[in-house]
C-alpha cells in the first residue's frame, strides 16, 4: 500500500535553540543602543529617541529574520523533494542507501545497518503524491511569525524602565539590569537544553552578550 506525502518539512514548529538564539540576538540589539546611549545631559527628548530608535532595529530585524526562516524552509522542503526523486532514480541500492544516508544525522547513519537502509528505501519508494516543487505551509509561516513576535518580545521588557522612569540614569541602569537578568535565563535555558550546568551557563551568557555588545559598538554597530 504506498504512503502519502502532503508536503516535505524541516520542521513544524520551532526548535527551543532557534528560541533561545532569537532572544539573544533581541537582547544584544537593544544592549548595543542602551550601551553606547550616554546619559550625561540626556533627557526625555533623547530617551524617547533611543526607544524609538531600539524598537525600530529590532521590528525590522525580526522581519528580516522573519524572512530568512521562510527562505530556509523554503529551501529544506526544494532539498527534501530532490533527494526523494534522487531515491527513485537511484541505478543501485549502494546509491540508494547512501542518499538515504546523506540525509539522516550522522549519528544515525553511522548505526544503521544495510538492512535497515533497505527497509527505509523501500518504504520510501512507496511514498505517492509527491509535489512537483516546495510550497511553504502553514507551520513554516506560523515559525516566521513566531521568531518575529520573540525578537519584538524579548526587547519590550529592556525598553520598559526607559518609557516609564523619567530620570535618564536610573532608567538605563534598571534597563541594563533587566537585559543582564533576561541574558542569564537566556544562557539558563541554553544549558538546560544542552544538558550542561545551566547556571553556569547562565553566568557565561551574561559575559558572551556583554562581550558580543561591546565588539558590536567598536565595530560601529
Amino acid at each position: 500500500m504506498p504512503f502519502e506525502i502532503a508536503t516535505i518539512r524541516p520542521k513544524p514548529v520551532l526548535e527551543p535553540m532557534e528560541k533561545i538564539s532569537e532572544v539573544l540576538f533581541a537582547l544584544i540589539m537593544v544592549l548595543t543602543f542602551t550601551c553606547s546611549f550616554s546619559v550625561a545631559g540626556a533627557g526625555r527628548e533623547e530617551v524617547r529617541e533611543l526607544l524609538i530608535g531600539a524598537l525600530g532595529c529590532n521590528l525590522a530585524w525580526g522581519l528580516i529574520d522573519a524572512v530568512f526562516y521562510l527562505m530556509g524552509s523554503f529551501s529544506m522542503l526544494g532539498q527534501g523533494i530532490l533527494k526523494l526523486k534522487a531515491l527513485t532514480q537511484a541505478a543501485t541500492q549502494a546509491e540508494a542507501h547512501q542518499i538515504i544516508a546523506d540525509a539522516l544525522p550522522p549519528v544515525l547513519a553511522c548505526v544503521l545497518s544495510s538492512a535497515e537502509l533497505e527497509q527505509m528505501h523501500k518504504k520510501l519508494k512507496q511514498v505517492s503524491n509527491l509535489p512537483a516543487g516546495p510550497l511553504l505551509r502553514k507551520d513554516d509561516w506560523l515559525g516566521a511569525l513566531g521568531i518575529f513576535l520573540i525578537i519584538v518580545l524579548a526587547t519590550l521588557p529592556v525598553l520598559v524602565p526607559l518609557a516609564v522612569i523619567r530620570n535618564a540614569r536610573p532608567a538605563l541602569r534598571v534597563s541594563n539590569g533587566v537585559a543582564i537578568v533576561m541574558l542569564f535565563l537566556t544562557g539558563y535555558a541554553f544549558g538546560r537544553h544542552t544538558g550542561h550546568r545551566p547556571a553556569r551557563m547562565g553566568i557565561a551568557m551574561v559575559i558572551l552578550g556583554g562581550a558580543m555588545v561591546g565588539v558590536t559598538i567598536l565595530l560601529g554597530g
